[in-house]
């Protein structure tokens, strides 16, 4: 029976039975902080077996994907640990108990296939129940009819299931089937739970419980409301049992996964085993890990995950090169997601066929991450293979703390791939000494942001001024204006002050204040603060430790000192327009969640006067359609003047409330929940309008990406969303006039303008092409002889530009006889630059001739790439290149670089120059400068070089590309073509062009 054959049986049979089918929610767990992924099938259903909320159904079923990942490091190693899996469950709200439940259960279970059931053999399954839960096994024996022989009580490790986290919870009751003595010894799940295998748990959820420590350890806190039901069928699970095989990765859904990584590797699956479920030879372990990981990644990037360093994508991230690796360590150094996602795709489809009709948005976020993890891989690998050679030889059991956080730091090589690496060669890691060297990097960066924020980065004034006063009360919310007194005064510097005169840059603290400090995406108050005979202006405000609010500040009169009492008045334009930006953006977010799904949650954000940035987690880019219909109904809501309420609440009652909480924010006990009528809720500390129609209106701008699966959308709110359409109404009018037509039909003959621009450019390239290509039968007529080659130097017509010079060579170099060895040159000016291009045919490069070489000898290695076809662009402030006429024989470059080895003193190419030689100063543009060792520099290193022995001249940014100068595409296409090219990436530093030549 397939795994989607099992999943419809499942749902049909509880649907029958008067339970409603309730879609599987997405893995990310968005509804809850404590969480990152939906662990289990009863997560979604939460608020209701709490009571926060009433459940629209008294029965519920539904198959929810699960992403679990404590045992990570076991997936493979067994063939029982998995990452992703599906639950199958079936849920009751205060309706049936346990008698309905475990019949429930034991007709879908040993009902024939006929008749729509599983057909297991109900002589084969035995049942456990907890402790002291005599009514669960009287229904077992009396109501089921099961031998008391085959019921087993079990304590609160087996049988009372929580999710680990405060909740509910309640004892359960487990079936198993005896998979025969094939599998194990008889005498029931206490003996050998491989031959009887758990494959539906019974929760009877009762009971709300907290203070969690472990399996067994926890706090019954009251009984839930109503008496609950919640069951578990691993899907997977059952499967295996169904389709008769071992294990979960011997499925219909996981097994071709495995077998297509096999074939590629050429490995065999339980080939050194007589039992490839009992044993973990290595090959299956890998092969296990990259089955189950690369379903797990299809599925969590199906539903809006994207590989990052933190959170879920970080644990997405972790999946992926987990896979990766073990494929590599099986032999197959190629990228192979390519050829094995779309295989988890085929497996899966037929249960969630959005991952067919999405599968090129997962696709691409997923070789991305391969191949930029194959090149870490190919620098971290050779580094930390040196570093475990060296320990091994020095006799040491472990590698340093250092060792392993350098490759972290410098060459993005993960510390869990360290560890396993190590262990693989019986080493350990001091991880100790790395979260000791992460813990200090941790620290110097915060107090780099400190310092950029405030000016210091000491913080122990503040800290002093904490502990001497305690949390400043912040009263903004309700006033903005308010008597206070100057608690402490502090330099720009953070030296503690007693007094500030006029002009001086200081940082006050206050008893008391009605200023925002900068935080949540808001931007904080401005205002003026009037101390006896003195008055500041406040340009700033920021919390630089919790609990305490710093105004940076100007003395604008007089002097102020520490102690005395005045008053703080805020900017009031100021706070209402960063509060309209505030409450819009609550809006944009929850009507973007309304268009785009659950995931589309917020990654940042920033409200200023009169505009606002919100960063969110979405797969695409939002189309703009759906941002038309977005902008629409937030100025609906506008329209709609709801109200704007804001509240203290337990996370507790917000979370039943429905506000949205920020994964990654940290939440006390005790929330400040903001919603604006019935239509948004979210957790938040910021200010806001009383009513949404104080917004006036809100105009989206752009929406753009800013990363890998987040997108950024800029918005204008109140006046300066009225002065935008103003602008705009004004430039469309003005166009209307200038074309006499109505305004609605502005657009349409400005594309008419367009097209017929574009058409005149065209025919003016045709032009222009038949002006510079006319003359190349004359030019090819008129070459002259140079040593036995035919040589044409030509400057092209005036505004001629790339490519018409590179035509214009090539044509001239058609038109001379084949045989005959040839070189033309051919220069130009065009865009304020001078450009020359030399080609030589097929003859010239018979007697050895190079175009290339005779371009980079003369100009010490800066001319094209290509033998045939170099490019160089040379400096508009210094003469053009002269050079044809001034070659007496092609071997003339070849005599000054051999009379000059590495330097040459002056270019034949460019009289009266001093030309550049090879690189004498080659530096890393992406480690402070830091000196390369023998100026050598990899492929698409960014680095920083100085051409010259004079260490006046600048340096030049550049990057490398690979060693003739350009891109592998490029220099594919050059040879196909016998031609080839060079595109500049660096300046000659003279501040008045964008290079000097080709490529270094």
């Amino acid at each position: 029976m397939k795994t989607a054959e099992i999943k419809r049986r499942f749902l049909a049979h509880f649907e029958a039975n008067g339970h409603s089918v309730v879609p599987s929610a997405p893995l990310p767990a968005i509804d809850d902080p404590n969480l990152l992924f939906i662990n289990a099938g009863m997560v979604q259903f939460v608020p209701y077996f709490l009571g926060q909320r009433t459940p629209p159904f008294e029965r519920a079923t539904s198959v929810q994907k699960c992403i679990r990942t404590p045992d990570i490091d076991e997936v493979g190693k067994t063939s029982r640990h998995g990452t992703f899996f599906q639950m199958n469950g079936n849920f009751s709200f205060g309706d049936y108990f346990k008698e309905g439940a475990i019949t429930l259960a034991w007709d879908l279970a040993t009902k024939p296939v006929s008749a729509g059931g599983f057909g297991l053999d109900g002589d084969k399954i035995w049942a456990t129940a907890y402790l002291d839960d005599d009514e669960a096994i009287e229904i077992w024996h009396k109501v089921v009819g099961l031998p008391m022989e085959r019921i087993v009580r079990r304590g609160k490790k087996d049988n009372y299931w929580h999710m680990g986290i405060p909740g509910p919870a309640g004892p359960c009751s487990e079936l198993y089937l005896d998979r025969g003595p094939a599998y194990g010894p008889d005498g029931g799940p206490d003996v050998d739970e491989d031959r009887f295998l758990e494959f539906w748990n019974l929760v009877f959820m009762q009971y709300e419980i907290t203070d969690v420590r472990s399996k067994e350890d926890f706090q019954i806190v009251s009984p839930l409301p109503q008496k609950n039901i919640d069951t578990g069928m691993g899907l997977e699970r059952v499967a295996s049992l169904l389709q008769g095989v071992d294990n979960l990765y011997e499925i219909d859904e996981v097994r071709p996964i495995l077998d297509t990584a096999a074939e590629l590797t050429g490995k065999r699956y339980g080939a050194h085993s007589g039992q490839a479920a009992g044993q973990s030879h290595p090959d299956d372990v890998r092969l296990r890990v990259i089955a189950d990981h690369v379903r797990t990644a299809l599925m969590l990037i199906g539903d809006g995950v994207t590989p990052s360093n933190e959170g879920r994508g970080y644990v997405l991230r972790r999946i992926m090169r987990r896979a990766i690796r073990s494929m590599r360590l099986l032999g197959w150094q190629e990228p192979a997601l390519p050829l094995l996602l779309p295989v988890a795709r085929d497996c899966m489809a037929p249960s969630y066929p959005e991952l067919a009709t999405d599968f090129e948005r997962i696709s691409q976020y997923a070789y991305a991450e391969e191949d930029a993890f194959l090149s870490t891989l190919r620098a971290g690998t050779t580094i930390l293979d040196t570093a475990i050679s060296s320990a091994k030889d020095a006799g040491r059991a472990s590698l340093s703390g250092d060792q392993a956080f350098q490759l972290h730091d410098t060459y993005g090589f993960p510390i869990d791939l360290t560890l396993e690496i190590a262990a693989e060669q019986g080493l350990q890691v001091d991880q100790e000494g790395f979260r000791r060297l992460m813990a200090d990097q941790r620290a110097r960066a915060k107090a780099d942001a400190h310092a950029r924020k405030t000016g210091h980065a000491d913080l122990s004034a503040y800290r002093g001024a904490l502990d001497d006063g305690g949390p400043v009360q912040f009263t903004g919310y309700e006033e903005v204006t308010r008597e206070a007194r100057v608690r402490s005064l502090l330099s720009a510097g953070g030296t503690p002050l007693q007094a500030a005169g006029e002009g001086e840059q200081i940082e006050l603290v206050l008893d008391v204040t009605p200023f925002y400090a900068e935080g949540g995406g808001q931007q904080p108050d401005y205002g003026l603060i009037t101390v006896g005979d003195g008055q500041v202006e406040v340009y700033d405000v920021q919390q630089p430790i919790p609990g305490l609010i710093v105004h940076k500040a100007r003395v604008v009169r007089g002097e102020v000192r520490s102690g005395e009492t005045g008053y703080a008045e805020i900017d009031v334009r100021r706070r209402k327009a960063i509060s309209r930006s505030h409450t819009a953006t609550h809006l944009v977010h929850q009507t973007m969640r309304n268009f785009l799904g659950e995931t589309a949650t917020q990654a940042g954000s920033l409200n200023a006067p009169g505009r606002l940035r919100f960063d969110f987690n979405t797969p695409g880019a939002v189309s703009a359609s759906v941002l038309h219909d977005v902008e629409q109904q937030v100025n609906e809501v506008l329209l709609g003047d709801l109200e704007v309420h804001a509240f203290i609440t337990s996370q507790a009652e917000a979370r039943r409330l429905g506000a949205m909480a920020l994964f990654g924010e940290k939440y006390g006990d005790e929330v400040r929940v903001v919603e604006v009528g019935d239509y948004a809720r979210e957790l938040c500390g910021g200010t806001h309008v009383a009513r949404s129609g104080q917004l006036g209106l809100v105009k989206i701008l752009s929406e753009s990406s800013i990363g890998s699966g987040v997108r950024r959308v800029e918005a204008l709110v109140g006046i300066d969303a009225f002065d935008y359409l103003a602008r705009e109404h004004l430039l469309v009018s003005r166009l209307a006039e200038l074309y006499r037509v109505p305004n609605d039909q502005v657009a349409e003959r400005v594309e008419q303008t367009v097209t017929q621009l574009r058409d005149a450019e065209k025919e003016l390239e045709k032009l222009r092409a038949q002006l510079v290509l006319g003359g190349a039968a004359a030019l090819a007529s008129s070459a002259r002889d140079v040593g036995g080659i035919a040589y044409v130097g030509t400057e092209a017509p005036e505004g001629a530009g790339g490519n018409d010079v590179r035509t214009l060579a090539q044509e001239i170099r058609g038109k001379i006889d084949a045989a005959r060895p040839a070189v033309v040159a051919v220069s130009a000016r065009a865009g304020g630059k001078a450009s020359l291009v030399v080609a030589v045919n097929a003859a010239a490069r018979g007697r050895g001739v190079s175009a290339s070489d005779l371009v980079k000898a003369a100009l010490s290695g800066r001319g094209g790439a290509a033998p045939t076809w170099p490019r160089v662009v040379a400096c508009p402030r210094r003469r053009r290149p002269r050079c044809w006429w001034r070659w007496k024989s092609p071997c003339r470059p070849y005599d000054a670089r051999r009379r000059a080895p590495g330097y040459v003193s002056r270019a034949p190419l460019f009289p009266r120059w001093r030309a550049w030689g090879r690189p004498t100063h080659v530096r890393d543009a992406r480690r402070g400068g830091a000196p390369i060792k023998e100026n050598r520099a990899d492929q698409g290193q960014m680095v920083a070089v100085r051409r010259s022995k004079h260490d006046h001249l600048p340096l030049i940014g550049a990057e490398i590309l690979d060693r003739r100068g350009q891109s592998a595409r490029r220099a594919r296409k050059a040879a196909a073509e016998g031609t080839g090219g060079a595109r500049g990436t660096h300046g000659c530093g003279c501040g008045h062009c964008a290079c000097w030549g080709g490529d270094m």
